[in-house]
């Protein structure tokens, strides 16, 4: 009980600070910004969420055998993907529960802003048909591209999760290796060599 209370306040606290940082871009980005970029970055909240579920489910139905396999062959990123495969439930809950909501959650607010960038645009105001009409319409593409990529990509992530994985595990292994080359220690040695 204790784990799990603990669990989630670490998952609230995660999605506080990812709920913030997305909300930030996403006003930060449709401030000032025209119709076409403001439309842009809902497409792209709706990308973000697909790809969390995908990457979710993906790494709920892997299998961290075949990761193993290949690390002791060298591939780059098996070993972060037989990582990720290992601790299956927190990351799928991670990538689903987490980046998935917050992204449809945004990418809902972002919507709002675009209705009324419409509504601007062709001159009526908010409570008229009009206004009620384009709202819903939108809210309803944004609904059917979240459902329909979401329901697609499953599919994808079921029967493809080893290559997801993979891919998951090589982003983490380069992004891990940037890091190292950029962090003040690694620069610090190397400047000791001179």
């Amino acid at each position: 009980m204790r784990k799990s209370l603990q669990w989630s306040l670490r998952i609230s606290l995660l999605t506080f600070g990812m709920a913030f940082v997305f909300a930030c871009i996403s006003t930060l980005f449709q401030e000032g910004a025209g119709l076409l970029l403001s439309l842009f970055i809902v497409f792209v909240f709706i990308l973000i969420g697909i790809t969390g579920d995908t990457i979710g489910l993906a790494a709920a139905t892997s299998n961290e055998k075949h990761f193993h396999a290949m690390a002791a062959k060298k591939i780059k990123g098996a070993k972060e993907a037989a990582f990720i495969a290992k601790k299956a439930p927190l990351f799928s809950s991670l990538f689903n529960d987490v980046i998935g909501d917050i992204a449809g959650i945004v990418s809902g607010a972002a919507s709002t802003a675009v209705v009324f960038q419409l509504a601007k645009l062709i001159r009526t105001s908010e409570g008229s048909i009009t206004f009620i009409f384009v709202s819903v319409i939108l809210t309803s593409i944004i609904a059917a591209l979240t459902v329909g990529g979401k329901a697609i990509c499953k599919t994808i992530a079921i029967y493809h999760s080893t290559t997801i994985i993979l891919f998951t595990g090589r982003i983490i292994y380069y992004t891990k290796a940037i890091v190292h080359i950029f962090s003040i220690h690694h620069l610090y040695r190397l400047r000791n060599k001179h």
